[in-house]
């Protein structure tokens, strides 16, 4: 046991520093997230069920963007450990064009799916809530990656914090906004759910203008804004970009398809289901915030690794980082458990919802093994650039297993949205346990190795 925490233990203290920033700022997100829901809830059980439909489909479009904008880390990870530092302010401007162009690309797309909103088949009373909350969100997409773009390149070059205290300013404003705008206080109309959108959007707005000022002005990425500023866009860091942007994309896009199919599948079982449907995500996403923030410190640490050539300490700061996820999923779902009987009730008032939730709880708790999995060594092959292969297999676990899986229980079985929840503990284990096999294939040679 001692050889062991001697083995991974500057991995443990190094990912804790790392990581620690980007979990509080995952965790602000989720706590807005959570106050959104608690809020619409009272205030509405209608506008919450909206407020779940649009926010699934949406979190489709804005992971699939934050995936994309992930191909910056590796590639930054790499110039830091290199210490190129001129460099990486020139991949960062290319990586602000890319996802600005991308942004065009989603905006395109949601407001085709706009326009066909009544044909998903959600219960007719949500529409007219549903559309007016869909395009403020929408309006907000550009700022997102936009916010994106300059927060992997800070997280590549091992800051965490700025972003953390970014989000935690604009989280912060969300919240009051929300309390404002949905209540109608101070003297403000109250608006409900579309309060809670011009909350999102005013936040998402600030905090890309926040970490922009702070990029151009701050003495800190002097260095940096230099290279930034002496070079222009370019057609290799362009492709480079899009090369490991895309296929990361693509998986995590896959992952959150299968919770926003899942969604339209519930919305068919009824609003109570769809309103409970969307309290259990806000419970999830706690637990998956968490250990994303983690995995992003695992991409950092071997990505910086993988440009000094050290295969061995890449794959230890990958095999602790799980380590450190797995703790947090003991963590986290113990008082989950323990209080599966009260969550419900404390985002809404409806018997039937509150039950319904406390039953959603198992199959929560039966998936966080193979949450955590997928998500360590995901952002393992991330931070070595092994991301093409990762599509395939997020294809297989998600739309091949995860979605048949859940239609199966869910409306074959008749177990309704217990069994609609029961095909993600099946989805994301499969995936974990290929991205693990494949990471530990990649890694596992000795050519190239500095430090043993």
């Amino acid at each position: 046991m001692n050889q062991f925490y001697a083995t991974y233990k500057e991995h443990y203290k190094a990912l804790v520093y790392l990581g620690i920033p980007i979990v509080i700022g995952q965790i602000g997100v989720i706590f807005v997230g959570f106050a959104d829901t608690l809020m619409i809830g009272h205030h509405s059980t209608l506008e919450l069920a909206a407020a779940s439909f649009v926010n699934n489909v949406f979190a489709l479009a804005i992971v699939f963007a934050t995936g994309f904008s992930y191909g910056l880390t590796p590639i930054v990870g790499n110039l830091y450990g290199k210490n190129e530092l001129n460099s990486i302010g020139r991949v960062l401007k290319n990586s602000l064009w890319a996802n600005f162009l991308l942004a065009i690309l989603l905006i395109v797309i949601m407001t085709l799916l706009y326009f066909n909103i009544g044909k998903l088949g959600q219960p007719e009373e949500l529409i007219p809530i549903i559309k007016p909350y869909y395009l403020i969100i929408l309006s907000s997409l550009l700022f997102v990656l936009l916010f994106n773009g300059f927060r992997q390149f800070a997280d590549g070059i091992t800051d965490t914090r700025t972003a953390m205290w970014i989000l935690l300013t604009g989280n912060l404003l969300n919240i009051i906004g929300n309390y404002v705008l949905i209540y109608g206080k101070f003297g403000f109309p109250e608006l409900g759910l579309i309060g809670a959108g011009i909350s999102t959007l005013t936040s998402r707005v600030v905090m890309a203008l926040i970490f922009a000022c702070i990029f151009f002005y701050h003495k800190r990425y002097r260095l940096y804004r230099i290279g930034f500023k002496r070079s222009s866009l370019n057609k290799k860091d362009f492709i480079s970009l899009n090369q490991l942007g895309w296929p990361i994309a693509f998986q995590m896009g896959m992952e959150t398809a299968s919770f926003s199919l899942t969604a339209i599948m519930i919305g068919w079982i009824g609003t109570i289901a769809l309103a409970a449907h969307q309290i259990m995500l806000s419970i999830s996403q706690i637990c998956f915030m968490m250990y994303y923030g983690m995995g992003a410190a695992i991409a950092v640490r071997v990505s910086n690794f993988s440009g000094k050539q050290d295969l061995l300490n890449a794959r230890r700061s990958a095999y602790a980082g799980f380590h450190i996820i797995m703790l947090m999923a003991v963590i986290s779902c113990i008082p989950i458990y323990f209080l599966r009987n009260h969550l419900g009730g404390w985002f809404n008032d409806e018997p039937e919802v509150i039950q319904l939730v406390a039953g959603l709880i198992i199959p929560l708790l039966l998936y966080q093994f193979g949450d955590g999995l997928q998500i360590a060594f995901a952002n393992a092959l991330r931070g070595i650039s092994d991301v093409k292969p990762m599509m395939i297999m997020a294809f297989i676990s998600y739309f091949i297993i995860s979605l048949p899986v859940a239609y199966f229980c869910g409306f074959v079985l008749n177990w309704g949205t217990f069994g609609v929840w029961m095909g993600f503990p099946f989805g994301l284990t499969t995936a974990g346990i290929m991205f693990y096999l494949r990471f530990r294939s990649k890694s596992s040679g000795t050519k190239n190795i500095s430090n043993k």
